[in-house]
């Protein structure tokens, strides 16, 4: 399936189970994975409407849904050995949507033999795409966005994480929550917002778009511990994912942190 088509079938989705859902769940149609874990009917009809016509385009092709996976967890094992696969995060940033917060997305990955090739990110509330292509670049809304610049100078650096134990200043820096949503995050910092995002978990989904997205702005995901992040092979053992606007901006950011965290 071509990019454009890709893009196409996410705002057909969205336009058919999830926006009309936005700010209208009923109470049978919020439910919990786990405890405070939270998937809605939206999620669920999504992902279903895009492995099927993923699937109707290449059937070999696996694809690894967030929900899928949570009533498959084998999925993210067979990640690593698939020559093609794409990785489905229907609504990212669920508690959001449930809460009726526009900073929720659709996004999708392509990887081959493991590695992002494609990404696609749809913010429906705010009608904002972006996709990026491994050589091409990044486009939001059909438009190319520039590299990011390096940060070098600690009283400059801003830093996002999903652990809020962290926000505060620390020092020369400021470090403030996330948004809740890889969705929102990523494009966020790759439009310049802020320089780093710490995140705890490196679920596949959630980091797959903004690995290439980022990669393609010269920027860096690695493991807390400097280990690049591969997707398919990390989804155990990254015991804190850290992205940033530049290898010099990772570096500094990974030092700060590790002294908030000793």
């Amino acid at each position: 399936m071509d990019t454009d088509a890709v893009l196409e079938l996410m705002r057909e989705v969205a336009e058919q189970v999830i926006n009309p859902r936005f700010r209208s769940l009923e109470a049978g149609q919020i439910m919990e994975k786990s405890p405070g874990d939270l998937v809605t009917v939206a999620d669920r009809e999504a992902e279903e409407l895009i492995t099927a016509a993923l699937l109707a385009d290449d059937p070999s092709v696996l694809i690894v849904g967030e929900e899928a996976t949570a009533a498959d967890p084998g999925l993210l094992d067979r990640l690593a050995d698939a020559e093609h696969a794409y990785t489905v995060d229907p609504v990212d940033g669920t508690k959001n949507f449930v809460n009726g917060s526009p900073d929720h997305a659709v996004m999708i990955a392509e990887l081959r033999h493991g590695e992002p090739v494609r990404a696609w990110i749809l913010q429906p509330a705010h009608d904002l795409t972006f996709v990026s292509e491994k050589g091409a670049g990044v486009y939001r809304n059909g438009e190319p966005l520039p590299m990011l610049t390096p940060v070098t100078d600690a009283a400059e650096l801003r830093i996002a994480t999903s652990r809020p134990r962290l926000e505060g200043q620390h020092g020369e820096v400021n470090v403030r929550g996330t948004y809740w949503s890889c969705g929102i995050d990523y494009p966020w910092l790759a439009q310049g917002g802020v320089d780093a995002l710490h995140y705890t978990r490196a679920l596949p989904w959630d980091h797959a778009p903004g690995l290439l997205l980022l990669s393609e702005l010269g920027g860096v995901v690695a493991c807390a511990d400097g280990t690049p992040y591969h997707p398919a092979r990390h989804h155990e053992g990254c015991a804190g994912l850290l992205a940033a606007s530049a290898p010099q901006t990772w570096e500094l950011a990974a030092s700060h942190l590790r002294d908030v965290l000793r």
